[in-house]
């Protein structure tokens, strides 16, 4: 075998240009590819956790019902005290949920009592927030950071809407609500701060605490809209929402529950069969869903998922294309040769292994080549922190990453593509017959 390597060499070295040529075009491939990939990857990841770590939270509990219908922000369809209470024990026992926050949401009229517009509002207890989604305090462009992130008769209204109402920290504003009965009901609040809005220009979302939200809508009870989750890492997401689903709706396979009009129809009645709050058979009357079902941008990053599978079956393409050219190309220069080396009694085999041989040390030899480069770029790139801006985000700070399992994926995928391109000149090869070799000319 090593004899098969030593000739594979010479032979390549033999015609160098054209060697060097299709590893140089080998190695471009790679070097893409890889970029690509540890670029793309830490822009998505950077995109999910602006949601995550500054909206939504990576996991939320909802009832039956809402989701489909949270446009409008239905009260009726908000969880009752029976069904926080199961939420909370199923997350209590998870270890790999790091914090979690109960939120109530809610349309109101936004006056500066000289101007009105409309505003949603999400009631929140300030701790819990902050564990949950702990970028939002650094969405606070103006007013303090600090902790609490609001207190009792506060409010941190959008930069959209302070600049159009022309309201500044400290001024004192009116939320008017209709709760769930239909009876409306006043509430004045400070403003304690304006913050950036996460979903761009038309973002209209304002935070108060929880307590004064069950003030404004005159809640006797626990109830809450949702609960939004936390967990310590990331990567287990489905793992969790998987569990959770279990726990809370009976099946690891639903998702999103059952259809909407059986979802509004249930949410309607508002557990008034059975157990308070709870959802008719025996079930909970909740559902579970990932940030990637409630955020539009997650279109975003399963396209930049299918822009890397696109990149990736270029990189095979070329890889196929080139070494079949040479090796088609080789064979072609040396009829001649391979008659030589057939009629002095080489077996079919040893020829086909020489041109599978070359083949290999080809595509191996670049993707090394190619993958020595990528990843000296990729440390390269974290050195001088590349930034960039997303949305109404700046100076995000682009940490380019990949792992060994996409390294080693790539390259062995290219390795396999350099074999296959190889196999049928080297099949032809292996085939001819002496005395015709012998005479070509």
């Amino acid at each position: 075998m090593l004899n098969v390597i030593k000739i594979a060499l010479r032979n390549l070295a033999r015609f160098g240009r054209r060697t060097l040529l299709t590893s140089t075009l080998i190695t471009l491939g790679i070097v893409s590819v890889l970029l690509f990939v540890a670029v793309a990857g830490s822009f998505k990841a950077m995109m999910i956790g602006q949601f995550t770590d500054a909206v939504l939270g990576h996991l939320e509990v909802h009832r039956k019902g809402y989701v489909a219908s949270i446009e409008s922000l239905p009260l009726n369809l908000n969880m009752q005290p029976p069904m926080v209470e199961k939420a909370e024990q199923a997350l209590k026992k998870l270890d790999a949920v790091e914090a979690y926050s109960k939120r109530i949401k809610l349309g109101a009229m936004f006056s500066n009592f000289t101007e009105t517009t409309n505003v949603r509002i999400s009631g929140v207890d300030p701790e819990m927030e902050s564990a949950t989604t702990p970028l939002l305090p650094g969405r606070i462009l103006e007013g303090s950071k600090e902790r609490p992130l609001l207190k009792r008769g506060e409010i941190l209204i959008p930069t959209l809407l302070a600049r159009g109402m022309k309201v500044k920290v400290g001024d004192t504003v009116v939320l008017v609500a209709t709760n769930r009965e239909g009876s409306v009901n006043g509430k004045n609040f400070t403003v304690r701060g304006i913050m950036e809005g996460i979903s761009g220009p038309s973002g209209k979302d304002g935070y108060i605490d929880i307590a004064d939200a069950r003030d404004l809508l005159r809640m006797k009870s626990g109830e809450v809209s949702e609960i939004a989750i936390r967990l310590k890492n990331p990567a287990q997401l489905d793992r969790v929402y998987a569990q959770l689903s279990q726990e809370l709706t009976g099946s690891a396979g639903e998702k999103n529950g059952m259809s909407d009009t059986a979802s509004k129809g249930e949410g309607g009645n508002s557990g008034a069969a059975g157990a308070p709050g709870m959802g008719q058979g025996g079930g909970s009357g909740l559902e579970v869903h990932t940030w990637a079902d409630l955020s539009p941008f997650a279109s975003i990053a399963r396209m930049i998922d299918l822009l890397t599978l696109f990149i990736k079956i270029m990189l095979v393409s070329i890889v196929l294309v080139s070494i079949m050219n040479v090796m088609v190309m080789a064979v072609y220069e040396r009829i001649r040769e391979i008659g030589t080396i057939s009629a002095i009694g080489t077996p079919p085999r040893k020829i086909l292994s020489l041109f599978l041989a070359e083949g290999l040390l080809l595509g191996a030899g670049a993707t090394a080549l190619g993958t020595v480069i990528a990843l000296a770029v990729i440390y390269a790139l974290n050195i001088w922190k590349l930034t960039f801006n997303f949305g109404m985000q700046r100076g995000l700070v682009l940490s380019p990453a990949i792992g060994a399992a996409d390294v080693a994926i790539i390259a062995v995928m290219v390795v396999l593509m350099a074999l296959l391109a190889s196999l049928q000149p080297a099949w032809k090869a292996s085939r001819m017959d002496p005395v015709t070799a012998l005479g070509h000319v």
